[in-house]
């Protein structure tokens, strides 16, 4: 598997999938699994009609070409890095976004090519209204374990 189907798979199990639109923890009109955009830029409206699975991880995919993009920005060795690490990176920036990986400590580990640290501060994001959420907690655990493999 390339670090797009692993990232497609990790982001599925842990946004979960709606057909129709809802809104966010972070309080965001959102559809499928956790989109909040459309192909074409318009942001997802409360009134937007249901959509397919399919759809969905097209949807999917194209923000993580986007997530791809932030992660060689901020860290342009990711490039040459195994599937796994780069997977694990996308399902953070997907989640978290790429303004938070830009200013994060953990990008100072991941360029210095310290897995083992950078793994430690990617596990630090669990945190949603400011209390510790389970949820988050196993998703970190998972992009850890993907990347320290």
């Amino acid at each position: 598997m390339d670090a797009f189907d692993i990232a497609v798979e990790l982001c599925k199990e842990f946004e979960g999938f709606r057909h129709k639109p809802y809104i966010c923890p972070a309080g965001v009109p959102t559809i499928g699994y956790g989109t909040t955009r459309y192909l074409d830029g318009t942001p997802v409206q409360m009134s937007d009609l249901a959509i397919t699975y399919g759809k969905a991880e097209k949807l999917l995919r194209n923000d993580l070409v986007s997530c791809y993009k932030s992660m060689i920005k901020y860290c342009p060795h990711m490039v040459t890095e195994t599937p796994s690490r780069q997977a694990a990176i996308m399902s953070w920036v997907y989640n978290l976004g790429a303004g938070r990986l830009k200013v994060s400590t953990m990008r100072k580990r991941i360029n210095a090519k310290d897995w083992d640290l950078a793994a430690y501060e990617l596990k630090r994001w669990v945190r949603g209204g400011g209390r510790i959420l389970p949820g988050l907690v196993r998703r970190r655990e998972a992009e850890a374990n993907l990347l320290i493999s």
